[in-house]
């Protein structure tokens, strides 16, 4: 028996560690050459203290509450010198990975398959290759190096974790640098280098109901969420609303249809911003935010888009007030870079 640890670092660094049936988080990590901080690794110092966002651990009692006192722990913190999971588990580590001895994983795969789906949406498949271990929690990016340069670019998965075929919506910029190459000179079987996976917008434990709110390719990593959730199936009622600029600009409608078929509790509305758009929906997202999908803040937001959706999302809930119990966005700029917080 064996679990699987996601250790997300402060620079925005993810690695995964695989933790053996009684074995503590840090002794974990230093088997495989992540070195957490530590002093004493006897739960006095407090050294090794993180934040489990979720997962199910046994912390025992030998650990003194000057390390961990009891607000802490209600609070999710933990001592990885004492912690002892009892399921996959993901953690916050207060440091840069780079203190830790450890940095961005890097796998090689090969293009696949590239395909125009609007004029400003393009689909990346890339088939990892057979020794490649790529782990991602949904929601999270990686950097694709472009062929013929040294710069990378950010995508996030549309893909669903552990699949030996990523995916990638990535939006069509003139005279981009990738934008150019997969629509230029990308051909099947091209070598190429990722690194990651990075970010701190990904889907936490579902608790309650789920609004998500995607701009254009920032479908993407809601794609990956919904791949996660239809896999292991969801009680709670999830709602999308993607806003796109133009009709042609929506894409993956066949995807999100299915998901509606096979996700009893999930639906989704579209909305176009072009006013002379024939669509029953026009404007922005925040113009169909209904109250049922609030549910007057008893529910948690996954917003990814471009900085405008994010800005207005966020002055909406202000404006209304409204405060989700939790909120967790991601802005994508025109050079693919990207901001998350939570």
């Amino acid at each position: 028996m064996s679990y699987t640890i996601a250790l997300n670092f402060e620079d925005g660094v993810s690695r995964f560690i695989t933790c053996k049936a009684e074995e503590t988080v840090l002794d974990a990590a230093y088997r495989q050459k992540i070195n957490l901080p530590m002093d004493c690794s006897d739960g006095v110092c407090g050294t090794c203290k993180g934040h489990c966002e979720q997962g199910a651990f046994d912390m025992g009692d030998d650990y003194l509450e000057e390390a961990l006192s009891e607000e802490e722990e209600a609070e999710g913190k933990v001592l990885t010198c004492q912690m002892v999971p009892s399921s996959d588990c993901v953690i916050q580590v207060p440091v840069a990975s780079t203190l830790c001895k450890t940095q961005v994983g890097e796998v090689t795969g090969r293009m696949a398959h590239v395909e125009s789906l609007s004029e400003d949406s393009i689909e990346l498949m890339i088939d990892l290759d057979e020794d490649a271990e790529l782990v991602f929690l949904p929601g999270q990016y990686i950097n694709i190096q472009v062929p013929g340069s040294e710069e990378t670019r950010s995508y996030s998965f549309s893909s669903r974790p552990g699949d030996k075929r990523a995916s990638f919506l990535i939006r069509n910029v003139p005279d981009g640098l990738m934008s150019g190459y997969l629509t230029r000179t990308a051909t099947s079987g091209d070598p190429l280098t990722l690194t990651g996976p990075l970010g701190s917008f990904y889907l936490r434990d579902v608790k309650r109901p789920l609004l998500m709110l995607a701009g254009g390719t920032g479908l993407a990593p809601l794609l990956s969420m919904l791949e996660v959730l239809e896999e292991k199936g969801c009680d709670q009622p999830v709602h999308l609303i993607y806003g796109v600029s133009r009709d042609e600009h929506l894409v993956k409608l066949d995807k999100l249809d299915a998901y509606a078929q096979q996700l009893p509790h999930f639906s989704y509305t579209t909305v176009v911003a072009d006013e002379a758009s024939e669509h029953p929906r026009k404007g922005y997202v925040t113009h169909h935010m209904d109250a049922d999908v609030l549910y007057e803040g008893d529910v948690d937001v996954y917003l990814c888009g471009p900085p405008p959706m994010v800005d207005a999302v966020l002055k909406y809930f202000r404006e209304q007030n409204i405060e989700p119990v939790s909120f967790h966005y991601e802005k994508f700029t025109p050079n693919q870079t990207s901001e998350e917080a939570a």
